[in-house]
């Protein structure tokens, strides 16, 4: 099908994002015998992240370095990643469904004049096509897709396509270009952010999620105790976040994020349609409710009726045991 695939990659405070090693295994599952180049942007010497793409299965990387890559827009990105497209002329490139691929990916698909097929979970090849499969009606319904034509611009979910095992041994070149990023008409003076304890949460495989049922700010402590024994991240619903109990960079929902974790726990939740929206395709749901007519339990894979007071503590009290 492909005979080069771009993979935007995306960095997070130095640190790859797992969605851009996923976004590898998605580009092998396009062509298997395609050249995966791996595409890395940012102000500083990426050649220790770019190593990493090809241990990953990526076959060379091509980096941008430049000021004004420092901080996402989509101006600078876009004419960075335009450029390579011009020189790589490339039949397919693969992004993350992420803040930044979900900004960067339509504009760059329109001046491509080509078709994209955004929060892919699922690439199969059925006889001689590619069948991609995504998420419809608030997660309600999955639709599949095929590119029957011309250029493949496709965007996949965090924690869906599982990245490949790393080799250590796989050796690529990675070349770093130079290039005017001009007519920047976004200037971001400071980046302020709201720091959160645990894992981030769009790319967590555990998540626990609090919802109005947690009374208040202190009661998402217990959550954040059970995150951490864990390994996982803390989310919660708009209704804990309107309430105040936590800030609205938690949320999860149709107005909020989508995560698709492997176990999530809600506590405390309802399970209010707009919730179930942003974490109903997560692999095993344990729901924690006093109300056993609480919808949550509907979706739920395991349900715990009972004050999540005294649930949550007996929780984490048993994980430790286990881990000791």
């Amino acid at each position: 099908m492909s005979d080069k695939i771009l993979v935007i990659g995306e960095a997070k405070d130095g640190e790859l994002r797992n969605v851009s090693f996923e976004a590898i295994n998605a580009a092998k599952q396009l062509n298997s015998e395609g050249e995966i180049v791996a595409v890395l942007l940012g102000d500083e010497d990426l050649e220790n992240q770019a190593n990493d793409m090809i241990q990953y299965g990526a076959d060379r990387a091509v980096v941008v370095q430049h000021e004004n890559l420092k901080s996402y827009t989509s101006e600078g990105y876009g004419q960075a990643v335009m450029a390579i497209i011009d020189e790589e002329s490339p039949n397919a490139i693969v992004a993350g469904h992420t803040s930044i691929g979900k900004d960067l990916t339509p504009k760059l698909a329109s001046k491509l004049e080509s078709g994209l097929v955004s929060d892919v979970v699922d690439i199969e090849n059925e006889g001689n096509q590619i069948v991609f499969t995504r998420p419809i009606y608030s997660g309600k319904a999955f639709e599949k897709k095929i590119v029957s034509d011309g250029f493949t611009f496709i965007t996949i979910r965090p924690n869906n396509i599982p990245a490949l095992d790393k080799d250590e041994s796989r050796s690529g070149d990675v070349q770093t270009k130079e290039m005017d990023i001009t007519d920047i008409r976004t200037v971001i003076k400071d980046v302020i952010r709201k720091t959160s304890e645990g894992v981030d949460m769009s790319e967590a495989n555990v998540v626990i999620a609090g919802g109005r049922g947690v009374r208040s700010a202190e009661g998402f402590e217990p959550l954040y105790e059970l995150a951490d024994v864990l390994g996982g991240a803390v989310g919660a619903s708009r209704g804990a976040c309107d309430a105040e109990y936590c800030d609205y960079s938690l949320q999860i929902g149709q107005t909020g994020k989508v995560i698709t974790p492997d176990l999530y726990i809600a506590v405390g939740i309802s399970g209010a349609i707009q919730h179930l929206a942003g974490m109903s395709n997560s692999k095993v749901i344990v729901a924690i409710n006093k109300d056993p007519e609480a919808n949550i339990f509907n979706i739920a894979d395991y349900g715990i009726v009972g004050d999540l007071f005294d649930v949550v503590p007996k929780l984490i009290e048993e994980i430790k045991k286990v881990k000791e």
